[in-house]
């Protein structure tokens, strides 16, 4: 059998190529994919060759949030059947390092992570049409939703988790800087977990109106109205919370001005080195928390994706097939158009 891939050579240097697929061998299933988000970290690749250090050293196929059909089952599986839809968690931590054993596989020492250049060999991704994989890695979705919503269950987990970094959200004044994929879910997850009012920023009105549908109370564009941001500099900050996702040096800044004092910071966004107004930082007691990627949010979000308890769709702005993958990467790249960009394979 034979499948296609998308592989990246390096800065927009994609091909679509051919190659084969084994057969499932103990405790694998051989997936048909059907649905594949492009992430932020795939779009770095492609426009850049990477990001801050981490570099497009080899070939890689990218992809790491995704779902397909189970098409073929190896030998010692039991909890997955033919045909049915799962959602693949990227993941594979090596259960051995010391973080594994001390309960901290997200920061694994050997963690294998679909897609990734962060290692050499490059850990291969998802985007193509069969992929075998373990199958402890594919939780099965609900019935009822689409693969599209399925392949979301990645980026949701990053929210997920991020939102479990900042403690109990009830009640609580939230910002959100940065509406692209990750803020929009950053706001659903906010909203489930009980935050009383979340206000999105950002630089476009597109994105902005899908952080409205996905539950923020009011949004702010900062290009064109930023002095609405000066109210909530009062008293030394209004906001309890914020989740800074767009890693943008003027959202750092207005994040430590406008939280209030010993009010908490959750960093979601990455990029290289930034200027940070440490005076402030210092001077208000705030906790800078980091967040990154998740454990075991990716079986909590695949649940709440199923159930629409968080409803994906709105984030989802554009499909194109494998074989105009170059298409895709170009369309994600424009944030006044695109907010999800998602592959699609094999009918």
């Amino acid at each position: 059998m034979q499948t296609r891939f998308a592989r990246l050579y390096g800065q927009r240097d994609l091909k679509i190529e051919e190659g084969p697929v084994t057969a499932p061998r103990e405790g694998e299933v051989l997936l048909k994919m059907a649905a594949g988000g492009i992430c932020g970290s795939d779009l770095h690749y492609y426009q850049d060759g990477g990001f801050g250090p981490i570099r497009v050293r080899e070939p890689i196929i990218p992809g790491h949030e995704a779902a397909g059909y189970v098409e073929g089952i190896g030998p010692g599986v039991s909890h997955l059947s033919f045909g049915q839809l799962v959602a693949v968690n990227p993941s594979k931590p090596c259960g051995k390092c010391r973080f594994c054993l001390d309960g901290l596989p997200i920061h694994c020492l050997d963690m294998q992570f679909m897609g990734s250049a962060m290692r050499l060999p490059h850990a291969q991704g998802m985007f193509r049409d069969y992929l075998v994989v373990p199958a402890i890695q594919c939780l099965p979705a609900g019935n009822g939703i689409g693969a599209g919503e399925a392949a979301c269950s990645e980026p949701l987990a990053v929210c997920l988790h991020a939102v479990s970094r900042a403690g109990d959200l009830t009640g609580r004044k939230v910002l959100v800087t940065g509406a692209g994929p990750i803020g929009a879910l950053v706001a659903a997850a906010a909203r489930h977990a009980g935050a009383a009012e979340i206000i999105v920023t950002d630089l476009t009105d597109a994105a902005l109106d899908r952080a409205k549908a996905m539950g923020a109370s009011r949004t702010i564009n900062v290009a064109s109205d930023a002095a609405s941001l000066a109210e909530f500099e009062a008293d030394k900050g209004q906001f309890d919370i914020a989740f800074e996702c767009s890693a943008a040096s003027p959202a750092i800044r207005n994040a430590i001005a406008i939280v209030k004092p010993r009010g908490t910071i959750v960093q979601v966004g990455v990029s290289g080195d930034t200027t940070v107004p440490l005076n402030a930082l210092v001077g208000k007691e705030l906790h800078w928390i980091g967040s990154q990627r998740f454990d075991t949010e990716f079986a909590e979000a695949i649940k709440l994706i199923s159930s629409r308890k968080i409803d994906v769709r709105p984030i989802i702005s554009h499909t194109f097939p494998i074989d105009q993958a170059i298409k895709a990467f170009e369309t994600a790249g424009d944030r006044s158009l695109a907010c999800k960009v998602q592959l699609t394979f094999l009918n």
